[in-house]
């Protein structure tokens, strides 16, 4: 048997063909096989070399038996080389052919599970199932909007009216405030003390010395204010003085 045949097989018509993932793993054996041969001639090419240049002065006819060899060892790795590189490409297109493969037999597999999903479903029977669901949402929608809608017992009013009024009452509120605050400032104050004792008249002021004092904090200017007054009624200090 030829060593093609030991590597794919004897192939006689009722032999039975390899599996895809067999070439595969049978075409890697065969690339570490090349691979191994070449480290070992690599490793003969080193040694015919060293034997040559040894006997390259000493013994002409060794050194050219080593070169010789060294030249047939450098063939067979050059051939190995070119073995290997259409070993790769071939085995990489069965790689490739493999995946497609067992893409198409998924795919395959899928399209009859989705035909046998659909084999008991009638196109016309999913149309009318979804106008039904359809209808059911709107009749659904309906009730919501009007379970939402507020009842009003039969009376209707006007919302215009409603704020014209409301801003009535607030305007009314607001004069009733400003009323209050007008009738706090009618109150009476009481009168300002006027035995002040003398020491404590700022001397040559010709004023009472107390309105002199508060009169400089009092900026009013109100002939009402207490600080501003004598006890004869008048303003203590011109506002000038203030």
């Amino acid at each position: 048997m030829s060593l093609l045949g030991k590597l794919f097989g004897a192939g006689g018509k009722g032999g039975k063909s390899a599996s895809p993932q067999e070439a595969i793993q049978r075409l890697r054996d065969t690339e570490e096989m090349l691979t191994k041969k070449q480290e070992f001639l690599e490793k003969k090419i080193d040694q015919e070399l060293i034997t040559a240049k040894k006997n390259g002065t000493k013994n002409k006819r060794a050194a050219l038996q080593a070169l010789k060899r060294k030249k047939r060892y450098e063939k067979q790795l050059g051939q190995i080389d070119g073995t290997l590189s259409t070993i790769e490409f071939q085995r990489e297109a069965l790689e490739n052919a493999n995946t497609n493969t067992e893409v198409l037999k998924n795919m395959g597999f899928a399209a009859k599970a989705m035909k046998a999903a659909h084999e008991n479903m009638d196109i016309d029977k999913v149309d009318d199932l979804m106008q039904d669901i359809t209808e059911q949402q709107e009749l659904a929608q309906e009730i919501s909007d009007a379970i939402s809608k507020p009842v009003g017992f039969g009376e209707e009013f006007d919302e215009d009216d409603l704020l014209a009024e409301l801003e009535e009452l607030e305007q009314e509120e607001l004069d009733k405030n400003l009323l209050e605050i007008a009738s706090t400032e009618n109150v009476p104050l009481p009168n300002v003390p006027s035995n002040v004792p003398s020491a404590a008249r700022p001397a040559g002021s010709g004023v009472e010395g107390p309105l002199v004092t508060l009169s400089k904090v009092c900026l009013c200017y109100d002939k009402q204010c207490i600080f501003c007054k004598n006890k004869d009624g008048e303003t203590a200090l011109k506002k000038t003085d203030h």
